[in-house]
């Protein structure tokens, strides 16, 4: 078995059927498994690992364990040389495993390995490369004092297309070998939800194993769709932080006051960011479809004033006719085009500031996000 790829979910079915379709389409020249474990969803995603993926291993917890708990789970019975640690509210290339896999074989001294990350509306995610933020640097970033200290936090040594090593990755897409994955003991169960990955990625490199920022395939990420950024989850990445740097940094009293200000006051201010701010919904009148699918032509003839529908593959083409015809929506449908080719027309076309939906393979939805700070959007049609 080449890679186990672990997947924990919590009530995202359509993210999730999106990941897992994505999974096996880059799975076609390698050997690999991949691992559910739900905590305690109350939505139908189990029902939709054992009708639909009836070759996924899936785990269902009674009670939500946490996102280091439910992992740890996955890789102690996982098979695979290799582990992937996958959010369920991402899609990869088809080439993705591939070349991941090839660079971890010849590469030595390879802790852990991430990759470029894009959220719904092809924005690049600066927490795909992170350096280790410790309480100065996290101090700044999280005040925003300083600019040297935020380009620490975010690894500026590196552009956004640059391979090379980093410190810290995100635990949406963490790549590594078993065996170092276990020679860590995995990820620290005290953090129920965030925090922990950066705990993971300290750990290794603490093991003096160098982990790499590789850009060379690119995910996406749509953000928040496991977790919806409400007050509850805030608290738990204000006590993931605290017990990061408890762990690793303590030093002197004030020391620790300093640096728990600082999450505080930026737990202040997310807080009320949250209740007090609210998303616009764009209208939209004008879309271009990206398929052939009778289905989701007449669903579109009916909900939008103009639509066109078309196949092109030339992104110069694509922009002419967004911009001849006003569009407002593009709609990729993963029947004609791969998923490598969707995730670089929402990285080229981003500039656009226009609405992206994609249509999975063999599904009656559509589905997208069009702020990485905010739940994503699911459109159901009938087939």
């Amino acid at each position: 078995m080449d890679i186990s790829i672990i997947i924990v979910s919590y009530n995202v079915h359509y993210f999730l059927e999106q990941c897992i379709l994505s999974v096996l389409a880059a799975s076609k020249n390698i050997e690999t498994e991949i691992i559910v474990i739900d905590n305690a969803s109350n939505d139908d995603s189990c029902q939709l690992i054992t009708t639909k993926f009836p070759e996924v291993t899936l785990v269902q917890n009674k009670i939500n364990v946490g996102f280091s708990k439910a992992n740890n789970q996955g890789v102690k019975i996982a098979k695979g040389e290799f582990v992937l640690i996958l959010n369920p509210d991402t899609v990869i290339a088809e080439d993705t495993l591939e070349k991941i896999l090839n660079f971890a074989k010849t590469t030595k001294n390879l802790g852990a390995l991430g990759v470029k990350l894009i959220d719904g509306t092809g924005t690049f995610l600066p927490e795909s490369k992170r350096g280790i933020p410790t309480p100065k640097v996290s101090f700044h970033k999280l005040l925003g004092f300083s600019k040297k200290q935020i380009g620490k936090y975010y690894a500026a040594h590196l552009s956004e297309d640059e391979l090379g090593s980093i410190e810290i990755l995100v635990g949406a897409f963490m790549f590594m070998k078993r065996a170092v994955f276990t020679e860590v003991n995995g990820f620290d169960e005290a953090y129920f939800m965030y925090g922990e990955d950066i705990d993971l990625s300290y750990k290794i490199i603490q093991k003096g194993y160098q982990n790499y920022y590789y850009p060379l395939t690119q995910v996406i990420h749509y953000k928040g769709e496991s977790t919806l950024k409400d007050v509850k989850y805030l608290t738990h990445f204000y006590k993931a932080m605290k017990i990061f740097y408890a762990t690793h940094f303590k030093s002197t009293k004030l020391y620790d006051f300093l640096m728990y200000f600082g999450v505080s006051f930026w737990y202040v201010l997310k807080f009320f960011k949250l209740k007090y701010s609210f998303t616009k919904e764009k209208s939209i009148k004008n879309v271009l479809y990206l398929g052939r699918n009778k289905y989701i032509i007449s669903y579109l003839e009916t909900m939008y004033f103009y639509v066109e529908s078309c196949i092109i593959s030339d992104v110069l083409k694509i922009k002419e006719t967004i911009q001849k015809s006003n569009i407002e929506m593009l709609v990729l449908d993963n029947e004609i085009l791969t998923n490598k080719q969707i995730i670089t027309f929402l990285q080229q076309l981003h500039s656009e500031g226009i609405i992206f939906k994609i249509h999975p393979k063999n599904t009656n939805f559509l589905i997208g996000s069009n702020s990485s700070f905010e739940q994503g959007d699911v459109i159901i049609f009938q087939s």
